[in-house]
């Protein structure tokens, strides 16, 4: 008895833990044999953000931990686990917060996005290619040899930094290593997963590849280069069961955090993408990673995460006050199925498991409440059940309920909610919302709620899939469909808001289906046969000493770093850019694909993104009276020694006038050019360098129009 009073005397503190965190130190109290002593060292550590007063340092050194990095009264700590409670009842402690590790989620994607003419040499200034823009990439799978990843012509290695999370060299960072300068890059040769994974590779040639000897030229293709390889559920199993703990939210925002501190100590402005995401939740694994990233972005530092790719199933559905009760079937995935509730009133939750004898179990949320640690656990037949319930990090006056379901087996499982005083919706996170003709009242259920954290977040610009292709040729000459939308609409599979919070998300689109890109040569020599190694666009290209290839990708994963590289274009334009400015930009330069929807919505947020019509606004152009906000089509506007050369299509039947307008919107010259010729030479002595806005007016509305050129 005396062994149990002291170790209730020492409980930790799990009101100040989130949930991965209150688990593990469940973990660590339950076991105590497996502790250590404070002072011994031991590679068994959690990587987490801990608020804190007074001096955090010392007090995490007394715990044998440390602070990795602060911003403000929030530490990303290295904690040892046997410390994890003890640290929590320190008085000057009020949070420990820990997320598990996410997962992941070119060629006419720029013709989509408005942006040939803002960095291509022959239309637009080199000044909008990306050049001097730091476009950074935390992702997995990278082929650092790629040769999208020097300039177009092979020769200037773009990549300047890699931080290898999973790196098993020995370094002063809180996990794996980085590798700085081409020297070092260029014999790791890829990141630790590199022969598994592909994502990073594909998704960076979006962002800022040259598009080496191909049509397939990434976003700001003049761009440096830097990266982080991160630890995901895709590549967990690099990771041995001892440093689980070491790779979480916290390490991801450690990830950010190096992209842009790279690029303050070279002084450059700097986007970063991250094509990865987890579902939200109440429990509040995320509030002090919210917060961190608010601290990280700013004034030419901009974060870009993607909306996910959750739209093909049902995932929400609101069971209204007043009515009794609501409900869906569900089909397992991987023989489990895990879902969350929430609901103002008490309410209930009714799983019924259809045999020849139904088994049923109803439970309230005060029941899981009034449980030791307010959990319960429970099955209905072989299916075992656990619940658990807390107040709502959002709002104190909720009540949240999270079912897991495991251990399914191939009979069919209803999920219904009860309790005519509560209104209660419901959130599915693992698992599909079905129906079945044994209860056909059953069918509750839409695609909403589904936009994956960090994407959600209030720093960060959310971004979703639109669709343009539609169709797949493969190098062998396949064919295939794979139709996610025309015409720019909204990409069917892309996640769709509001958040749990109820906030609009995403804030944008860009085109994610059936992107072409460039592929890790190490993947393909160890997957040869994989299904995307197939979808090649064309037959594989040497490059020094490997062969390399161009594929498609779908998802929102393609459509982050395609904004991201778009912004970086917007960087090198105003490099003290920050994210409140580019939520301005894309509210009043955005396409709207369905012109009968309000913008921001949940759908398609302020619309797709255009490059250009953001320039313009940028540089104050789009006020300027008689100054097109569109550019023109079957002409090229190209700078050249005195001038412009302004060359058409064809030859134009009728006269023509030429405008050219300072980049602070005074007209500074004015031309009219005779029809009967398709090319035209307009000189423009005395003008000094620097950006100006070419308007051409013809009667001709496609090729009507104004065009930015840097003399």
């Amino acid at each position: 008895m005396s062994w149990l009073t002291g170790a209730a005397a020492q409980r930790p503190a799990y009101n100040k833990m989130s949930a991965m965190v209150r688990q593990i130190a469940l973990r660590q109290h339950t076991f105590p044999q497996r502790t250590m002593s404070r002072t011994a060292t031991s590679d068994s550590w959690l990587c987490a953000f801990v608020r804190m007063t007074g001096d955090g340092q010392q007090l995490l050194q007394s715990h044998g931990g440390e602070s990795l990095a602060q911003f403000g009264d929030i530490h990303i700590a290295r904690i040892p686990l046997a410390e994890l409670g003890a640290l929590s009842r320190e008085a000057s402690v009020t949070r420990i917060e820990a997320g598990s590790p996410c997962k992941v989620t070119m060629d006419t994607v720029a013709t989509c996005m408005n942006a040939h003419k803002a960095y291509q040499g022959e239309g637009l200034p080199q000044a909008y290619t990306g050049k001097g823009v730091v476009v950074g990439v935390q992702d997995i799978g990278f082929d650092l040899t790629h040769p999208n990843f020097y300039d177009r012509t092979g020769s200037r290695y773009r990549i300047r930094a890699l931080w290898d999370q999973l790196s098993t060299d020995e370094s002063t960072l809180a996990v794996g290593a980085d590798y700085v300068g081409q020297e070092a890059l260029l014999a790791y040769r890829h990141s630790r997963d590199g022969n598994d994974q592909t994502h990073g590779t594909h998704t960076t040639g979006i962002a800022a590849g040259s598009g080496y000897n191909s049509p397939y030229r990434g976003m700001a293709y003049e761009s440096d280069i830097c990266l982080v390889a991160n630890a995901t559920s895709n590549n967990a199993e690099l990771i041995d069961e001892a440093d689980r703990y070491k790779y979480t939210y916290a390490t991801d925002a450690l990830g950010f955090k190096y992209i842009f501190d790279y690029a303050q100590a070279h002084n450059m402005p700097c986007v970063a993408s991250f094509s990865e995401g987890s579902h939200q939740d109440f429990y509040g694994d995320d509030i002090l990673y919210y917060e961190v990233l608010q601290s990280l972005v700013g004034a030419g530092r901009i974060l870009v995460a993607s909306a996910g790719n959750e739209s093909l199933s049902k995932s929400f559905f609101r069971k209204p006050k007043d009515v009794e009760s609501d409900g869906t079937f569900v089909s397992p995935s991987g023989g489990k199925v895990f879902f969350t509730l929430k609901g103002t009133e008490d309410f209930a939750v009714r799983i019924v498991g259809y045999a020849a004898a139904n088994d049923t179990l109803t439970v309230t949320t005060h029941e899981v409440l009034s449980m030791p640690d307010s959990l319960r656990t429970d099955s209905i037949g072989w299916t075992n059940v656990m619940m658990t319930a807390y107040p709502s990090a959002y709002n104190p006056h909720e009540t949240v309920m999270e079912v897991l379901l495991a251990d399914c087996l191939s009979r069919p499982i209803s999920i219904e909610v009860v309790g005519k005083a509560a209104e209660v919706c419901f959130y599915n996170s693992l698992g599909y919302l079905t129906t079945n003709a044994l209860n056909p009242n059953l069918t509750a259920g839409e695609a909403s709620h589904n936009v994956l954290s960090p994407g959600s977040a209030p720093a960060v610009i959310c971004v979703g899939a639109s669709s343009y292709r539609t169709d797949i040729y493969t190098h062998q000459g396949e064919h295939s469909i794979y139709n996610m939308g025309t015409q720019g609409e909204w990409g069917y599979y892309s996640s769709v808001g509001p958040t749990y919070d109820e906030r609009i998300k995403p804030d944008v689109l860009a085109p994610g289906t059936n992107v072409v890109s460039s592929y890790n040569s190490f993947y393909i020599e160890n997957h040869p046969d994989a299904w995307d190694v197939q979808h090649s666009v064309k037959q594989l290209f040497p490059f020094q000493d490997r062969t390399y290839a161009w594929t498609y990708n779908s998802g929102t994963s393609m459509s982050t770093p395609a904004v991201a590289g778009a912004i970086a274009l917007w960087l090198q334009a105003k490099p003290d850019l920050t994210p409140s400015e580019v939520r301005d930009l894309l509210a009043k330069t955005c396409t709207h694909h369905d012109p009968t929807l309000d913008y921001p919505n949940n759908q398609y947020g302020y619309g797709e993104i255009d490059v250009y019509h953001g320039l313009l606004e940028l540089l104050g152009l789009t006020a300027v009276e008689g100054l097109s906000t569109r550019q023109p089509n079957q002409v090229a506007i190209m700078p050249e020694t005195g001038g412009v050369k302004i060359v058409f299509d064809t030859i134009q039947q009728h006269d023509f006038t030429i405008r050219v307008y300072t980049a602070n919107g005074q007209l500074a010259h004015t031309a009219r050019m005779q029809r009967g010729q398709d090319r035209y030479h307009l000189s423009l002595p005395g003008l000094p360098r620097g950006v100006y806005a070419v308007q051409v007016d013809t009667h001709c509305k496609g090729t009507t129009g104004s065009q930015l050129i840097r003399l």
